[in-house]
């Protein structure tokens, strides 16, 4: 079996160092706020170089509460890529507004400039820019646009943790920048955690307060908040976790870089492309392939496990009808039945790498 993920194999290679971690937060009974927390925030930023990190309960609670921070005016409609997880849509409509659907670049599927230019209106009010699968959005283009209609920018990080834009890491190049440490992810916790970072004094102010109740000192409450905390063991995992993350994030661009040495004479798989001014950190490696269905059968027949990201674009989506953007004419429409991701990870061993590409050159000969 080669997994597609394998945790358990990771945490045995860090197991003294997190145990170590785990134990310092139960003897001092540092589960709530404290140290551990003030350490990873402290940590984190500096790595994502930001200015500020709020840690939170979990990447979806992150994106509502940076973008109920920005305090935009009720109903704005906000521009999201229609190849997300949901979570980059509902939290837009959790928070009072409306989302509006774009298309994504068909290279290296983020969000796509010219579908977004034309979604705009005169109620769009910001945008959520989704760094997917670990490459980063045009963040220059995305600035200028943001610039001509006042908008606001998002960056949903939650699968970019160490991706760079022209050498600078995402997150805080825009006005504010979300991150999922969900267990899979590239830097990932042991249970669900997020964070919250910014270069903006008053930004990362508003996120905490709504974080915590709407208070920076106990029961002195200024407005109605909500309880969404990153706990003391959590906060001591990813502390762990982090020091490690260029090593495992060179190890999936190593292991990205020889599937498609490998696997770009396959005429029938579409590799991803990466931009020259990217750092693409690959939390998927996510090929397209015409008969996708029957592939993926084939080499879960040997024992390979895969994924999909995502199977129905966002538009598509039940939750989404009553927008009637179903059937809007975007490539992430049409691509999402073709999508397989590979397995991708510092698990992988060379013979591990060289039986995928095996399997797929057998299957398509």
């Amino acid at each position: 079996m080669i997994k597609f993920l394998d945790l358990t194999k990771q945490y045995k290679s860090i197991q003294n160092e997190i145990d170590e971690a785990i134990k310092a937060v139960l003897a001092e009974s540092a589960f709530i706020g404290g140290k551990y927390v003030k350490q990873f925030e402290e940590e984190f930023s500096a790595y994502q170089e930001a200015k500020y990190c709020v840690g939170v309960g979990n990447g979806t609670d992150a994106l509502e509460i940076a973008i109920e921070a920005l305090e935009l005016p009720k109903e704005s409609e906000i521009i999201v890529p229609a190849n997300s997880f949901i979570a980059s849509s509902e939290a837009v409509t959790r928070a009072g507004h409306k989302v509006i659907f774009c298309d994504c670049d068909l290279r290296n599927y983020t969000i796509s400039i010219d579908s977004l230019k034309s979604k705009i209106s005169k109620k769009t009010r910001a945008v959520v820019c989704v760094h997917l699968y670990g490459h980063p959005c045009d963040m220059d283009k995305l600035i200028a646009i943001a610039e001509e209609y006042n908008l606001k920018i998002i960056e949903d990080c939650a699968q970019a943790h160490g991706a760079e834009y022209k050498g600078r890491r995402v997150g805080a190049i825009g006005d504010i920048g979300t991150f999922s440490f969900y267990p899979g992810k590239n830097l990932g916790a042991y249970g669900d955690a997020g964070a919250i970072v910014t270069n903006d004094d008053l930004l990362a102010k508003k996120c905490r307060m709504i974080a915590n109740h709407g208070r920076i000192e106990k029961y002195n409450h200024e407005f109605e908040g909500r309880n969404s905390r990153l706990d003391g063991l959590q906060a001591a995992v990813l502390s762990v976790k982090l020091k490690h993350l260029d090593e495992w994030n060179n190890k999936r661009i190593a292991i990205a870089d020889f599937y498609i040495k490998n696997i770009s004479n396959v005429p029938e798989i579409i590799l991803p492309k990466k931009e020259e001014w990217a750092k693409n950190v690959y939390h998927i490696f996510a090929i397209r392939a015409k008969r996708r269905d029957e592939l993926k059968k084939f080499l879960e027949g040997l024992g390979i496990q895969l994924g999909i990201h995502y199977p129905i674009s966002l538009p598509k989506l039940k939750a989404y009808a009553y927008l009637g953007q179903t059937n809007d004419d975007f490539i992430a429409n049409t691509f999402s039945s073709e999508l397989l991701s590979l397995p991708i990870g510092d698990h992988l061993s060379e013979n591990d790498l060289d039986f995928v590409v095996k399997a797929v050159k057998e299957f398509h000969k």
